[in-house]
């Protein structure tokens, strides 16, 4: 339209050209001078996964916030509060004439404001703009309530009113308000609950029904009589509400999850959201409580500033159950604001049931396997066992229900340290190394940091099928899966964790609580106790330490984390637990020691201990060679018919006779294990090949068989000096099957009477043994 025919329009219309300039005028007024919404951070709270509160930070404003849509509160309210506050409010435009118009009258003839006059969305323009109660005052929140009619819906306008109507203290909204006052979601208010909150920000500092039951009771009768009065409810329910009393619980500061709150609050915040802000996590609020009293309880017995974290994870969907980052968030003494859940930290043995599931997987091992746990050293490493002592032969079950240290080196040399860290790492477990370092065979011990979360999202594979995955905190949080052995492995290594690993052991009928299949570890120094597991469908660990990593002296898994982490189990939520289906791939199977194969195929004479295994697809790997000694378990020997001594073809009159020989450096145990048929008989004399046997060319020197030993006068010890003859390099000192140290003069102090064996042994394998016996009460 061109500048001459706007003129004559106007010139026509004048009019409808006042009525254009004034809408212009208003618009560019509610432009400029726009209400006061809220914007920016006005309180962030973290839900449980049944929508209850588990932490909440307040607005800007310091006011705690719980935001709501109409949707989510009970019909109940929203009748009480516009039945009472405001009956028009879906039709009027902001104000109310009628209303308005009697509280002009009012005011005129007392001289004082008697009735207000204001809809709801007048109280939500002064909610968000307080003024002054005075005629101009007045005139201004009806201008923000027309400008609020203008700019928003009817339902926008009510949803600000449900978030941010006072209901005292630092308490806003009706969802705040009724789990503060009332313990439940506004969406399960009663009549008279949903009456008592509606008028309770008219005076919510004197209505508080926490401090004033009495008078919060008065003003919610009254309600009751005027939403009767009016048609909006039946003198029958407004007679049952009044029957209803007024009980309120205290204020309370206390939250749930603090730390877990934290980290989703940290991600909101990464992930730029502002405003009245709520997340929801995977949470189970009352299982949070009790892993957070189990934890307070166990830190109050505990050295000052020592900590403890536990996660539960749901392994079915990965969701977090449960979440404690410290052992009590209030002391900071303990590295209360410290979340150990993410802290990265040596895991001990606790990697060691990834292990034998790798080597199960490679077919390495069976659950029965001959192990060797006896001092070695690999290339210049020589691991000892936690309590210093050695068994000799044991089984896998053995070995990882115990476990023990040089077993699982002795694997990982095999497996390889560089592809053990690579399967870790597929799986979710990302061992941490000094920068520039490689992974070596210290990394099943404990040389490499990793988290809880990630240990018990790997330990979530036994109770999977194999497959590991990442803890979810929200519902909304992507599956991050990846295979971490097969369902076979996993399903044998749970086995024996929960029940030592044996197909012939008695059947036990279920019920109660589900078992559980756990691990502990302990790192260097006594840093970090863990014990982490499986139970039913969930699994879960702990963490116990310093937070900056001080050692804890006599501090370790199995005596400080397992008794925690068995009872989280406890308190698990109790169902039905189906038994665990072995999968097609998992077999019984009888083998034979020392060769590791199955009986069917084994000699009866070379069969020295029958054991029950579980056999993976099919594989029955026989017993890997020593390190001494290459050459094949299975050997004839030459047998001299008369005496019973072993000679070799041509001295005497031996017979061949087939057996099995057992790996070298299990030697030393042999003596007081197996019975004399099963064990290699000495050389007859003049028959042994040039050079004798190795264990003849070894001796400890100074102590005989039989011999006697007592303190010397007014001692309470034996002072023994050690010495061996015809040792080639290091030798290991063994008392009674545990390692002992010599002092630097070559002297081993003995205090227990009793029967003893002392053993040496060297790297090349040759051994040398003496029975003798102590009595340390005869010194004077």
């Amino acid at each position: 339209m061109s500048r001459a025919a706007v003129g004559a329009f106007i010139r026509r219309h004048p009019r409808w050209s006042l009525l254009f300039a004034l809408c212009a005028l208003l618009w560019a007024l509610d432009r400029l001078f726009p209400p006061p919404l809220p914007a920016g951070n006005d309180g962030f709270i973290v839900l449980a996964r049944d929508g209850s509160p588990l932490r909440a930070w307040p607005g800007s404003d310091g006011a705690w916030r719980y935001p709501v849509s109409p949707a989510d509160v009970s019909p109940r309210y929203i009748e009480a509060l516009l039945g009472y506050e405001d009956r028009g409010f879906r039709w009027h435009p902001g104000v109310n004439p009628a209303s308005l118009a009697r509280a002009a009258w009012q005011w005129a003839t007392t001289g004082r404001i008697v009735s207000g006059g204001s809809t709801l969305t007048m109280q939500v323009a002064r909610i968000l703009e307080p003024v002054p109660r005075t005629p101009r005052g007045k005139l201004r929140q009806i201008v923000r309530a027309l400008q609020l009619e203008w700019r928003l819906s009817k339902d926008d306008i009510l949803t600000l009113y449900l978030n941010h109507a006072p209901m005292g203290g630092i308490v806003e909204g009706v969802e705040m308000a009724s789990r503060a006052y009332l313990g439940k979601p506004s969406r399960e208010l009663s009549h008279a609950e949903a009456a008592l909150l509606a008028t309770l920000p008219r005076a919510p500092s004197r209505l508080r029904p926490d401090r004033a039951p009495q008078a919060a009771q008065a003003a919610r009768d009254r309600v009751l009589a005027r939403l009767e009065r009016f048609g909006v409810w039946s003198p029958e329910v407004v007679a049952d509400a009044r029957i209803e009393p007024v009980i309120a619980q205290r204020l309370q500061g206390a939250w749930l999850a603090p730390l877990a709150a934290e980290r989703l609050r940290g991600q909101a915040r990464r992930a730029g959201s502002a405003g009245l802000t709520r997340v929801a996590s995977t949470l189970d609020r009352e299982l949070q409580a009790t892993v957070e009293r189990l934890l307070a309880d166990r830190a109050s017995v505990l050295p000052p500033r020592v900590s403890i974290a536990a996660l539960v994870v749901d392994a079915a969907t990965l969701e977090v159950r449960a979440y404690a980052g410290s052992a009590d968030f209030g002391d900071n003494a303990r590295g209360a604001h410290v979340d150990m859940v993410r802290g990265v930290r040596s895991p001990g043995s606790a990697l060691k049931p990834f292990l034998y599931a790798m080597a199960l997987d490679d077919g390495l091992i069976h659950s029965e396997s001959l192990l060797i746990d006896a001092p070695q050293a690999f290339g210049g490493y020589q691991p000892g066992n936690f309590q210093a002592d050695f068994s000799g032969p044991v089984s896998v079950s053995e070995a990882l229900q115990r476990s023990l240290n040089v077993p699982a080196v002795d694997l990982l040399d095999q497996i390889g340290p560089a592809r053990f860290a690579a399967r870790l790492t597929e799986g979710g477990i990302k061992p941490r190394i000094a920068t520039g370092e490689q992974p070596n065979l210290s990394l099943i011990l404990g040389g490499a940091g990793v988290t809880l979360e990630e240990l018990v999202g790997g330990y979530r594979a036994l109770a999977a099928g194999g497959v590991a995955g990442k803890p979810r905190l929200t519902p909304d949080a992507p599956i991050e899966e990846a295979r971490l052995m097969s369902e076979g492995a996993a399903w044998i290594v749970r086995d024996i964790l929960e029940g030592g690993g044996h197909p012939d052991r008695p059947f036990v009928e279920g019920g109660g609580a589900a078992p559980l299949a756990w691990k502990t570890g302990t790192s260097f120094g006594f840093r970090d106790a863990w014990a982490v597991g499986v139970s039913g469908r969930y699994a879960l660990g702990v963490w116990l330490g310093r937070p900056d990593g001080t050692p804890n002296p006599g501090f370790f898994g199995a005596n400080v984390a397992a008794p925690l982490l068995k009872d989280i189990a406890a308190a698990l939520p109790r169902e039905v637990v189906p038994s665990r289906a072995r999968p097609a791939t998992v077999h019984p199977v009888d083998i034979c020691w020392p060769l590791g194969t199955a009986a069917v195929d084994t000699p009866a004479p070379m069969c020295h201990r029958r054991r029950s295994a579980w056999s993976l697809a099919g594989a029955v790997p026989p017993t890997r060679p020593d390190r001494i000694d290459g050459s094949s378990l299975r050997q004839t020997l030459w047998i001299d018919p008369a005496s019973g001594l072993r000679t070799v073809s041509g001295c005497g009159h031996g017979q061949p006779r087939d057996t099995a020989r057992w790996p070298t450096l299990l030697q030393p145990w042999l003596a007081g294990w197996l019975p004399a048929d099963q064990r290699i008989p000495d050389w007859q004399p003049g028959c042994a090949p040039t050079g004798g046997t190795p264990a003849a060319t070894l001796r400890i020197v100074g102590l005989n068989d039989a011999s006697r030993l007592r303190p010397a006068p007014h001692q309470r010890h034996v002072s023994l000096q050690l010495a061996v003859r015809g040792a080639q390099g290091p030798v290991y000192w063994l008392l009674d099957g545990r390692r002992v140290t010599p002092d630097a003069g070559g002297k081993l102090l003995l205090t227990e009477s009793g029967a003893h064996r002392l053993t040496v042994m060297d790297e090349g394998g040759r051994h040398h043994s003496v029975a003798f016996a102590v009595d340390a009460r005869s010194g004077n």
